[in-house]
């Protein structure tokens, strides 16, 4: 039977749905989050550089100027990303997974320059690449 009585979609047709749900819609939003935190950090390492402390003799060594570029360029994207994860497309969840991986990434070598706000952002990226991951539907063994 394709809907109830009362006119209510099925799981069916509830699955069908042209926008994210669950935990597309928390990733969207951590997305977002973390985007505009990742623009404030490429915007605070731009315009001032003599800020932020770097490590010696780190092997990943780059001019806090390059490394803010970095961010707030990748910084756009996510934020982008994220708001194309309210459409609920598959392509927006694949970019979504792949910025969110490069986000990691970038995180991962900015560790020495501001340890706390990336690990802050280390652990966001995790969180939205396991909620994209984690599917778009629920099944029950009722079903």
């Amino acid at each position: 039977m394709a809907s109830n009585v009362s006119g209510t979609p099925t799981n069916a047709q509830a699955s069908r749905r042209p926008f994210a749900t669950g935990w597309t819609v928390f990733a969207a939003v951590l997305m977002i989050f973390g985007g505009a935190m990742a623009i404030f950090e490429g915007i605070a390492a731009i315009a001032k550089d003599d800020l932020i402390v770097v490590t010696r003799n780190y092997a990943y060594k780059m001019n806090t100027t390059g490394w803010g570029w970095i961010h707030l360029i990748l910084g756009i994207i996510i934020v982008l990303a994220g708001v194309a994860l309210f459409s609920g497309a598959f392509w927006a969840r694949a970019v979504g997974v792949v910025v969110a991986g490069l986000g990691m990434i970038a995180n991962f070598l900015w560790l020495p320059y501001y340890p706390f706000w990336a690990i802050v952002l280390i652990a966001i990226d995790i969180f939205v690449i396991w909620a994209l991951c984690a599917g778009t539907t629920r099944t029950s063994w009722r079903d």
